[in-house]
């Protein structure tokens, strides 16, 4: 390992970092060794010292917690008709579940050490192993200095991407020498600006600029390359990994949020209450005689007790006496309804996956209700909608359509015919054919290896490629199914087999590289005749205006049909280049890449020069293969009245065909895009042109669009696109017109039937999830996804799905929920997420109204007992109400109720709008159980009180007394609350039957035998 050391004064400044690898800096001050963090990352919610402390707040966030914390302190201390346990047992039951529940949630002490490392080490990584923490490429073993790496873990791509060595690096890092400077740790995966000064005995020191295409990341694994070695720049905490992450916190349901409100009110009517009989006992106990009757006289102590005190005191007794009417044996069932319901998802056969023989994965029970609340999902594209299996399906050259002769489908109304290339009429000439192919097989950034290793060139049918992206493999394959074949690369030069089997060579001269806002990319080769050729590729609106247009009207009828049936176009052109041209545009190039200032600009200015007057050759068609059924899926959610927003780290113009492919975008759908490339204004600054395109878009999309009523489809569909430095722009603005830009895009979104983020960092799709959710209305919001880039903003929104897909199991880990497909969703939003929120909806009503009923003729029993806190019902009733005679049959309920069977659901995505926005516990419908509840505890009490208007006599000459009275009125009480769940009930299972008509037998068994008893 390699000695590192750092200035103290470096770690201050704000903008950069100096890092000195392989010597001490040569001074005469004292030095201060750098304090850089360690290489540790700690992803957990509690540690075992803070989680008693920490849970305990969090449980008592709980109204109903707190307040019978409160009651059962009351209890202990003051003399009151009930006892503590009637509230502690209950409480401690509740709180203890709740706590065994989360600390066996996965990851609660977890916290990831890799082997020490520290900022200034230099590191040694092999082939498949990730890399420790953020390293700057030193030296390779592959011969051209680079090496391959996949970032599925962070962005969700799984393809390879090339990285390059620090050139003029010391072979022997031992007697390496130098200074790194760069910027402090931040987010963003795609951006690193730095320097390396490079320290040689008697030379000046050379100065290397660094960018991204030499960072490692963390997270990211060694592809194809049997070793590398780097010096770490970023640890632990500040490696972009750790800075894209979001830390889990405890997610509440709405549901949950409505019972908190529910329950202020009933804590009002329960305050209301006491203070009336309170006030009422001591009026009437100040007329004569009231106070100290002559069967009743006052002790002493009585006496001398302070009279405020003890109209306190009342006022507590009071509380504790009609505390029922708060149910903490709701917590107590909707925790069950909760955690068993839960299986039900589990067992679900629907959610099992033959291929990788798994089911669906519940990770937390707290959200099952909230499935059903579901406004907005959003989602990731590669591995979520599609495959990411690009695979090549047409080409089109001069005007000529060619098919594989695998496709079955019948093309502009010719089929095709058997042979390696289909042929409409006729076909273009073969010197065409094979200049179109030969682009195919030139025109990348593809490498070639056998079964994954480095070396020779592959055999003709055994070769595998790996690229910076999957559709350059696809259009490489698809030239091999017409007879040319890339055998690879080796010294810079590209090595081809044509349909002869003979071997063309090809000395690569220069990659002018894809970036957003070009849309293209091309290569420049000298063939073996010595001409120089440019071939390049790229998007229809990059490429057509480049080209005689009198070309561009044959291609694009072709490149219009494949884009709307959602395949991912590209058109190729070629361009020869004169010795002059090609002169002129290699200085040209060389003088741009040495540049240290506004590289970037001076390297587009020659690439478009050099990429002028090309001719057009034809353009290909290639699909990614979506996931099973995703159209299906999308188009069933926005039928549920749900806006899917999917976020991407991927290639606007890939994501923007799968929106197509999904049926997300359709063809009458008005695109809106907020991109790098619609922000490009020669006039104009950037923040300008943004702000400009917000307001021009929030008049097109908001104040010029008619207002519809309820949930009619507006007159004309608009869909939003924009990309990750567009949406920094936004977020990132000035402060005064940060939020600004904010609400124009908010509102444009949201008038938005689909929009699509496209080259987003994992945080960036956090800080989209955060911003709708808490906008107006706090809308419920979903996040599913695959990868390790999903994290963020599956611990976001509301409700985290994660897929158990091809890119690891970090997003299944970090997840509420698990499904092994996307298509699976549809059922556990319309059908699953349906019937548990009318479910829990339903309990929650139900307990508040019979709890009123419960209490409300023990309140009205006060006015005729002289406010003495006597309790109306025996103590077994009281403790055994909600724990025995009416808990299991709303628990039955809340499980197996179908109000509307899940095939119907399913097929009719229209009715989860009609319990959208939290429908059944608004305060209508809260309003409508609490008259109900007091209309029938008026009923019970003075219906039993008119039947006792003529008073009776027992067999043994005794009246009725208070215990027979009460006891009637807890009898009518039970088997009306009972019956009325039994009317609600619309799935009757055996479960149903036994705990309805088995609950009012036990009552009925119990009052006999518990009449024996006190009688």
């Amino acid at each position: 390992r390699l000695s590192h050391f750092g200035l103290g004064g470096d770690e201050s400044r704000v903008d950069s970092r100096t890092i000195y690898v392989g010597h001490r800096p040569s001074t005469t001050e004292a030095f201060i060794p750098p304090k850089f963090c360690d290489n540790r990352i700690v992803s957990s919610k509690y540690t075992v010292w803070n989680f008693l402390p920490k849970n305990l707040f969090e449980q008592f966030r709980r109204i109903a917690n707190f307040y019978f914390l409160i009651i059962f302190l009351v209890q202990v201390i003051v003399d009151t008709p009930t006892s503590p346990v009637t509230s502690g047992l209950p409480l401690f039951f509740v709180i203890t579940v709740t706590a065994i529940k989360q600390v066996s949630s996965a990851g609660v002490f977890s916290c990831k050490r890799e082997s020490k490392r520290s900022v200034g080490d230099v590191v040694e990584v092999n082939e498949d192993e990730t890399f420790p923490c953020d390293l700057i490429l030193l030296q390779s073993t592959r011969d051209d200095d680079t090496c391959f790496v996949t970032t599925a873990s962070l962005d969700g791509e799984s393809n390879h991407k090339t990285h390059y060595t620090v050139p003029d690096t010391e072979k022997d890092l031992d007697s390496l020498s130098a200074t790194i400077e760069c910027e402090q740790p931040q987010p963003d995966l795609y951006k690193f600006v730095g320097r390396m000064h490079i320290y040689k005995t008697d030379r000046e020191p050379e100065i290397r600029s660094l960018g991204p295409e030499n960072l490692l990341l963390k997270g990211a694994t060694l592809k194809n390359t049997q070793r590398i070695c780097g010096v770490a720049v970023y640890t632990g905490m500040e490696t972009k990994m750790a800075l894209n992450y979001q830390g889990k916190s405890q997610k509440r349901s709405a549901v949950e949020k409505s019972i908190n409100a529910f329950l202020l009110v009933y804590l009002c009517i329960l305050v209301s209450k006491a203070l009336v009989c309170t006030t009422l006992k001591y009026v009437w106990q100040s007329k004569p005689g009231q106070d100290e009757p002559w069967y009743n006289q006052k002790t002493q102590r009585e006496k001398e007790t302070n009279l405020y005190l003890k109209m306190f005191t009342d006022f507590l007794s009071f509380m504790v006496l009609f505390n029922f009417i708060i149910p903490v044996s709701m917590y107590v069932t909707v925790e069950m309804q909760k955690f068993l319901g839960s299986f039900f998802i589990t067992w679900d056969r629907d959610f099992y996956d033959p291929e990788i023989q798994e089911g669906a994965l519940v990770n937390t029970s707290d959200l099952n209700e909230e499935l059903g609340q579901v406004e907005y999902v959003f989602t990731d594209k590669t591995g979520t909608l599609t495959q990411n299996n690009m695979e090549f399906i047409e080409c089109c050259i001069d005007g000529f359509q060619y098919k594989y002769r695998d496709a079955v489908s019948e093309l502009d109304g010719f089929s095709a015919t058997d042979g390696p290339v289909s042929k409409l009429q006729e076909k273009a000439g073969k010197e065409r054919e094979e200049l179109f192919l030969r682009a195919l097989c030139l025109c990348h950034t593809v490498m070639a290896g056998v079964d994954g290793m480095e070396g020779c060139p592959p055999p003709h049918e055994q070769t595998g490629f790996i690229a910076s992206s999957p559709d350059e493999v696809a259009l490489v394959k698809g030239a091999m199914r017409y007879g040319f074949t890339f055998l690879g690369m080796e010294s810079k030069k590209m090595k081809i087999m044509n349909r002869s089997n003979a071997i063309e060579t090809y000395d690569l001269l220069h990659v002018l590289n894809f970036d957003p806002v070009r849309r293209r990319m091309s290569v420049i080769v000298r063939s073996k005749s010595g001409d120089a050729l440019l071939f390049c590729k790229g998007a229809d609106s990059s490429i057509f205006p480049r080209v005689r247009q009198e070309e561009v009207e044959k291609i694009r009828v072709h490149v219009e049909r494949n884009a709307t049936e959602g395949y991912r176009t590209l058109c190729v052109a070629y361009k020869k280049l004169s010795p002059e041209e090609y002169a002129r545009a290699d200085a040209d190039l060389q003088a741009a890449r040495l540049a240290l200032q506004d590289r970037e600009e001076k390297l587009i200015a020659v690439y478009n020069q050099v990429e002028a007057g090309m001719t057009l050759i034809g353009a290909t068609a290639v699909e990614d293969r979506l996931q099973e059924e995703a159209a299906e899926t999308m188009e069933a959610l926005q039928g549920a009245g749900i806006k899917v927003w999917v976020l991407t780290g991927d290639k606007m113009e890939t994501a923007k065909s799968t929106c197509y492919a999904c049926r997300l975008f359709q063809r009458g759908t008005e695109l809106l895009e907020l991109t790098v490339r619609t922000l490009e204004d020669g006039v104009r600054k950037r923040e300008e042109r943004l702000h400009d395109l917000l307001l021009e878009y929030h008049k097109k999309a908001v104040q010029d669009v008619p207002p519809t009523k309820g949930w009619s489809k507006p007159s004309q569909d608009f869909g939003f696109i924009i990309d990750g430095a567009s949406l920094s722009m936004v977020f990132n603005s000035s402060e005064s017109s940060s939020s600004h830009y904010k609400n124009l895009f908010l509102q444009i979104c949201q008038n938005c039937t689909t929009v699509l983020c496209c080259r987003m960092a994992p945080l960036q799709k956090a800080q989209i999830v955060k911003m709708v959710k808490c906008s107006k209305g706090s809308p419920i919001t979903l996040s599913i996804g695959d990868g390790a880039n999903d994290v963020s903003m599956i611990l976001e929104a509301h409700v985290g799905i994660g897929i158990k897909g091809k890119e690891g199991r970090q997003a299944v880990r970090n997840s509420d929920y698990a499904i092994p497909k996307l298509k699976h969703l549809k059922k556990l939003l319309l059908g699953h997420g349906h019937l548990y929120y009318v479910r829990i909806a339903h309990l929650v009503q139900y307990f508040f109204y019979k709890n009123l009923c419960f209490i409300l003729p023990q309140f009205l029993y006060q006015f005729f007992c002289g406010y003495s806190q006597q309790p109306l019902y025996d103590a077994a009733y009281l403790t055994m109400y909600n724990i025995c005679f009416t808990s299991m049959p709303i628990l039955a309920y809340s499980l197996l109720e179908q109000h509307i069977c899940v095939e119907v659901l399913l097929d009719n995505a229209t009715l989860y709008r009609s319990i959208a926005k939290n429908a059944m516990l608004r305060w209508v419908p809260f309003l409508y159980w609490t008259l109900l509840g007091v209309f029938h505890g008026l009923l019970f009490f003075f219906g039993v009180r008119f039947l006792f208007g003529n008073p009776a006599l027992q067999a043994n000459g005794q009246v009725f007394g208070n215990w027979s009275y009460g006891t009637i009125v807890f009898t009518v009480l039970v088997f009306t609350v009972t019956f009325k769940l039994a009317l609600d009930t619309r799935h009757w299972t055996w479960i149903n039957h036994f705990v309805i008509w088995g609950s009012l037998c036990f009552y009925v068994i119990f009052s006999f035998f518990w009449g024996g008893i006190i009688w």
